[in-house]
């Protein structure tokens, strides 16, 4: 990928964590292969981007180096330069027990392990819940169109019966080399190939179903747990729930962005809800109970002799439940007097009597 990553997420070179994040989801709900008029590549695209700028370390060599950094197109890719000039080469030696013993016994597994195989793509939904869900948690089942697990070979792509046999793109080492020049000089990178998808090894049949690729698409059910307290907007990360990896890698991971439906009679305010309550003049002048609505239903509350119009009493752990965290907040009930528009003469009488004694 030879474009610019800032420019792929549509972000500023100076975007936090927070725009990098926002940006990647938005895009990546757009151009997701499952949905209509999804593009692969673009998805693709989008991904590697968002891996190198949501990394600090990625971010800061990509900053510099652009894609010739070890960090950019293929983290983990770079295994020496050579002079441009000269033709020279530099050679690294590293000497007993140190960087070439690590090599070593990482890709002596790579075949076995299938280290550094990619894993399955992710993938992203949006739930709505209603205010109450939100604010005691809740239990949502979805239902989404994603890839699942062949189960005739169970993700091993082979047909029953069938043997495997070295790849012969990567000669069974899971892994091919391509070189870049730079100009820095020329680097070698190591990527996960494409063919066998990191294992080393190829069925001799592919798998009738699956077609070799390990995987099918189904409509499938997720049990999402929502916990208390989430905000509008915010994600949920279910690990191994997005599409399987091919060939029985491992499977990406599901986001799931919360909305949160608006409620007529309640307000969020960090861990507390905002109550409005309408109360008549003589309760407001008098004093009396008045009935009022909970995030657990019902209760009366007594109104105090004098209450003021715009009045706030606080009604102790009637809020929301605090997220990763103890107790709940409170409820504020906000008075509203209700005064009357028309008045009987009766009624008149009354309050002139009342304007007449000074009140």
């Amino acid at each position: 990928m030879s474009e610019d990553y800032y420019e792929v997420l549509g972000v500023s070179r100076e975007a936090d964590e927070a725009e990098i994040k926002k940006a990647y989801r938005r895009l990546a709900h757009k151009h997701h292969p499952d949905k209509k008029g999804g593009d692969v590549e673009k998805f693709k695209e989008i991904n590697e981007a968002y891996q190198t700028l949501s990394d600090k370390d990625k971010r800061s060599q990509y900053d510099q180096f652009g894609h010739s950094t070890p960090g950019g197109e293929n983290p983990g890719g770079f295994s020496g330069f050579q002079d441009m000039n000269n033709g020279g080469g530099f050679e690294f030696n590293f000497g007993e027990g140190g960087f070439g013993d690590v090599f070593g016994d990482l890709f002596s597994n790579f075949k076995e392990k299938g280290f550094g195989a990619e894993k399955g793509a992710d993938v992203g939904v949006d739930v709505e819940i209603l205010f109450k869900e939100m604010a005691d948690g809740a239990t949502k089942e979805i239902k989404i169109y994603k890839g699942v697990v062949c189960d005739k070979c169970q993700g091993s792509g082979a047909e029953s019966g069938s043997k495997f046999k070295k790849c012969d793109q990567c000669g069974g080492t899971g892994q091919v080399q391509t070189e870049r020049r730079t100009i820095l000089g020329s680097f070698a990178q190591t990527s996960v190939c494409d063919q066998c998808g990191g294992k080393g090894e190829i069925p001799e049949k592919k798998c009738s179903k699956c077609s070799g690729e390990g995987k099918v698409k189904e409509d499938i059910k997720i049990e999402i747990t929502i916990p208390a307290g989430i905000k509008d907007g915010q994600t949920i990360s279910m690990e191994g729930k997005g599409e399987p990896g091919e060939r029985g890698n491992l499977a990406g991971d599901l986001y799931v962005t919360v909305h949160v439906k608006p409620d007529p009679q309640f307000e969020r305010r960090g861990d507390d809800v905002w109550y409005n309550a309408k109360i008549p003049f003589s309760i407001a002048t008098l004093g009396g109970r008045i009935e009022i609505l909970t995030l657990s239903g019902k209760i009366k509350m007594k109104i105090p002799v004098g209450t003021q119009n715009g009045k706030v009493f606080k009604l102790k752990g009637e809020g929301i439940k605090r997220l990763h965290g103890y107790g709940r907040g409170d409820e504020m009930v906000k008075i509203a007097v209700n005064i009357p528009r028309r008045l009987n003469r009766k009624q008149r009488r009354a309050v002139k009597e009342l304007a007449e004694n000074g009140l």
